[in-house]
């Protein structure tokens, strides 16, 4: 089971070569794949702000991910208590939000954000 980071979500939708081939098969066959509602809310933001320029909508991108059959987290609780017991080795919000979904959901992240990587995370790329 895994759980798809921002850039590797949108690297897949854009069919991106960033992205590595074992992360693209794992997106585009498993049917264990999750993305955090955090990975659409940043998308939103560094759309409106100018810092991403793609032409879908946050509810497009929704889309896309239901017929990849790649299933939306919400945010619970639990992931913002695990949230203030990470190290602040990396302050991005989003990415710590998602990081601690991935620790308590079990699933392996799929990034390549060399931040992230610093962390004691089962990570895939």
């Amino acid at each position: 089971m895994y759980l798809v980071d921002t850039c590797a979500l949108l690297w897949f939708l854009d069919d991106n070569p960033s992205l590595s081939s074992k992360a693209r098969d794992v997106i585009g066959k498993s049917n264990d794949l999750y993305v955090s509602i955090a990975s659409l809310w940043e998308i939103a933001i560094k759309k409106t702000i100018g810092k991403l320029e793609i032409e879908e909508s946050v509810t497009e991108i929704a889309d896309i991910c239901n017929d990849y059959r790649i299933m939306i987290l919400p945010v619970k609780m639990q992931y913002l208590e695990r949230i203030q017991q990470l190290p602040l080795i990396h302050g991005d919000p989003f990415d710590r939000l998602i990081m601690s979904t991935a620790i308590e959901e079990g699933l392996l992240l799929i990034t390549h954000d060399s931040n992230i990587r610093k962390y004691n995370i089962d990570l895939f790329w």
